[in-house]
């Protein structure tokens, strides 16, 4: 299914993914007890970020499969 939002969605999704994966790095990288503290921070901000990305994602997929439904219903 094509769809400007969930296209954006799905990009948005992307970035996060990528920040998590260099925030990884960084925090294996350091020794620092106050980095780390700080990068898991930054992490959970994006998981949580990720969480809510896919809820939205699954409430405008059903929107829009509800949508399908009734135009071929007509």
């Amino acid at each position: 299914m094509k769809d400007p939002y969930l296209d954006e969605l799905k990009k948005d999704f992307k970035g996060y993914s990528n920040q998590l994966k260099k925030l990884k790095k960084q925090f294996l990288k350091t020794k620092s007890v106050e980095t780390q503290l700080k990068i898991i921070k930054q992490i959970d901000s994006i998981v949580n970020k990720m969480e809510n990305n896919q809820k939205q994602s699954v409430k405008v997929t059903k929107s829009r499969l509800k949508e399908i439904k009734k135009k071929l219903k007509k």
